[in-house]
Order: C-alpha cells, then sequence, then structure tokens
C-alpha cells in the first residue's frame, strides 16, 4: 500500500491511472489533499472450473499427421459434450503442425522422422463435483494431456461489493487519522480510481495419459476477489 500526504497548493491535478484511460482533470481543493492506495480482498468458494486437454498425432506426412490427429480431436470434443460439457463452454484453443525429428546416436545428428500435430482445447466445468471424473473420461477417451484446472466464480459481484465496501472505510479511516494528526477534524472524498483482480489459491496440476489411473482427487480451496482503489482525499476543518 502506498501513502501519502500533499502539502501543496489549492489546485490538484489528476493523472490518467492503469485504471482508466481519461483525460486530465482539474480539481480544486481548499485544504491539503491525502493519496491512498487501499486494497481489500474477500476470499469464497469457487463454482466453476477451467482446464484444457487436446491430443498430440506423429505421422510421416504432415497430411496424415493432420488427419490423425483430427479424428482423435473430434472423438476428445463429442466426449466432452456426452459429458454434460456445453458447446459454447469448449473452445480450440490452438492446433500446431511441426516436423519431428529424433537425435541419431550414431551419426550424432537429428534425423527427419515425419511430422506432429497437436490440438488443445479448453473447456469450462460448472459442477466442480463432477470434475475428477471429467478429467477421468477425457484421458479414457484418447486426450494425451490435462492442464488446470484453475478455479473461478461466475458471478462474483457480491464480493466485489463487500470488497469495496471494505476498502472504502480503511481508506476513509486511515484519512482520518492523517487529517487528525495535522489538526484537522474531517475529510471528503475528491476522487477515486477502481482495480479488480482475482486470485486462486489452487494450485495447478498437469497429467499425462499414463499418470490418470483413477479419478483424480479435485480440491478448488477458495479464490480471492479483490478491489484495489486509488482515492484522494481533502482535509476539512
Amino acid at each position: 500500500m502506498r501513502s501519502a500526504i500533499i502539502f501543496a497548493g489549492a489546485t490538484l491535478f489528476l493523472v490518467p491511472t492503469s485504471y482508466a484511460q481519461a483525460a486530465n482533470v482539474q480539481i480544486v481543493a481548499q485544504n491539503p489533499v491525502i493519496e491512498l492506495s487501499v486494497s481489500e480482498q474477500v476470499d469464497s468458494a469457487p463454482d466453476m472450473a477451467t482446464f484444457s486437454t487436446g491430443v498430440e498425432s506423429k505421422a510421416p506426412t504432415a497430411t496424415q499427421a493432420l488427419r490423425d490427429n483430427s479424428v482423435q480431436a473430434r472423438s476428445v470434443i463429442k466426449r466432452l459434450k456426452s459429458l454434460g460439457i456445453a458447446e459454447k463452454d469448449i473452445q480450440t484453443t490452438g492446433i500446431n503442425l511441426r516436423a519431428n525429428y529424433e537425435y541419431d546416436q550414431a551419426s550424432r545428428k537429428n534425423r527427419f522422422v515425419g511430422y506432429m500435430v497437436s490440438n488443445q482445447v479448453s473447456a469450462i466445468v460448472r459442477d466442480i463435483s463432477k470434475l475428477g471424473a471429467i478429467l477421468d473420461a477425457i484421458v479414457s477417451s484418447g486426450a494425451t494431456n490435462l492442464n488446470g484446472p484453475s478455479f473461478s466464480i461466475s458471478d462474483d459481484s457480491k464480493m466485489k461489493n463487500v470488497a469495496r465496501e471494505r476498502a472504502l472505510a480503511n481508506g476513509k479511516a486511515r484519512a482520518m487519522s492523517y487529517a487528525r494528526s495535522e489538526g484537522y477534524s474531517g475529510v471528503r472524498v475528491i476522487s477515486i480510481g477502481e482495480g479488480i483482480s482475482r486470485q486462486s489459491g489452487a494450485p495447478m496440476m498437469r497429467m499425462d495419459s499414463a499418470a490418470a489411473m483413477s479419478v483424480p482427487p479435485v480440491a478448488p480451496g477458495q479464490v480471492g476477489t479483490v478491489v484495489s482503489l486509488n482515492i484522494t482525499y481533502e482535509m476539512t476543518r
């Protein structure tokens, strides 16, 4: 957090911050001003999870590698839908084609052996209690990799409001402390800038098909909604 008291002239010039892009605003203040940066976090249980999965295919030619991969990728996407994941919650995130080489010990050189194609998709699970079973089923259907999950809240507006109210109360209390120490009896808000971020306490997990011997345990923990305020106060008598 950053705290500063400015004992300057009667005019305060505000410069746009990273919170918003706006033209410079000129605000008249008759007394010294206080600038505070205040952040508050509210933790709550997540209600959705996002993970990515996909398939890799190898073949002597690029055409064959792409065709083989397309068949496998369609199977994975079909399986995701059959597990109750809505079509709007499934998104292709990348299709990659590259030459495949193997190191030849005899010649000590990389030897071209064909092509490799990967197809990655992300999926949103809106019932976390089913996440472990879904991950297991996806690997069983042919997926060769999994990344995630990351947890979030579908509607965190209530958490934002709570964090915002706490930040405002904390900022005013701190501003009043500064004002009283300088012989003033109150403060008034001149400007407020807001930034919002989200923090997840759950670690990301990576696994491949060989590691998925049983339904993986999933511990969603809690996610944090953070509201950061830049507030400028004027000291008042």
